[in-house]
């Protein structure tokens, strides 16, 4: 099993040299350079061609890098597709995906660009539409392997009232990561806004990780480092996963039809949990 880990997720606005520099430090496991919403209009075609030259460069090391294009149906979308293809980052991000139709079409644009066989579409789940259809979504294509939650403008369509919790958004959420986990895609929680609340930004990581998020994008990099270690195995998960292993093993060999582990019966879907931390821990170590 080979995991890819995205706990930590990073948006760097594409038209700011400085930023685009500083990434190359930061210990995230992905970059979005970011061509919409931190971009003004009459920026957005250097910025393209900057995201481009830092994809291109080299210089991000073990960091996954994805631009995020602006939206299907913008002045810049189709000039942001050609030249990002071109560019071949490990992904390309689309907001506001509403519709299975609207991934099929993605995915044929990116083939009639060329686009390496292996790049991959991010999915930006953002409106009330593409909750009611995530499932379709999330099985409309191979490529689409990562789908992101866009809370913010989530929250704006929904009307919702502004509350001190996620409350308004716990239908979506959950949607979101039961049609993700039902097609095997990886699923990233959205934005915490305010950056100067640690404890409160914090609070939501766990709570993300509790629901079943894979990850969370990020808007400082002063966020980086505690959603690394909410999403990463702690050294006691890791003990635990090793010895439940060792216990189902042993009891297969001895041919025992029921086996317990701590006092509690496990089974394979517990054994399969194991696997996965053992597997996020080695891939952080061999990063």
């Amino acid at each position: 099993m080979t995991f890819r880990p995205r706990r930590s997720v990073l948006y760097m606005p594409a038209s700011n040299q400085r930023a685009l520099e500083k990434a190359r430090t930061i210990d995230c496991d992905a970059i979005i350079f970011d061509l919409e919403d931190a971009v003004a209009p009459d920026a957005k075609p250097q910025a393209r061609q900057a995201a481009c030259d830092a994809v291109a460069s080299g210089d991000y090391g073990y960091r996954e890098l994805v631009v995020r294009v602006n939206g299907v149906g913008t002045a810049w979308h189709d000039d942001d597709l050609a030249a990002v293809c071109a560019a071949r980052p490990a992904a390309i991000a689309v907001p506001k995906v509403s519709s299975p139709e609207q991934v099929r079409q993605l995915v044929d644009t990116f083939e009639g660009l060329g686009a390496d066989p292996q790049m991959n579409l991010w999915a930006m789940i953002e409106t009330p539409r593409a909750i009611v259809d995530a499932d379709a979504i999330c099985a409309a294509s191979e490529r689409l392997n990562v789908v992101v939650l866009g809370t913010n403008d989530l929250l704006n369509e929904l009307r919702a009232q502004s509350v001190p919790s996620r409350r308004p958004l716990q239908y979506a959420l959950s949607a979101a990561i039961c049609a993700a986990r039902a097609n095997d895609k990886v699923v990233l929680d959205g934005v915490f806004n305010d950056v100067r609340d640690i404890g409160g930004f914090e609070q939501e990581c766990v709570d993300g990780r509790v629901l079943g998020f894979d990850g969370k994008t990020l808007i400082h990099p002063a966020q980086v480092g505690i959603a690394n270690r909410v999403w990463a195995p702690s050294a006691d998960d890791v003990a635990r996963a090793r010895e439940l292993i060792d216990t189902f093993d042993q009891a297969l060999a001895e041919g025992r039809g029921v086996v317990t582990f701590h006092g509690k019966m496990i089974e394979n879907l517990h054994v399969e949990t194991a696997r996965r931390v053992l597997a996020m821990h080695e891939a952080i170590r061999a990063r």
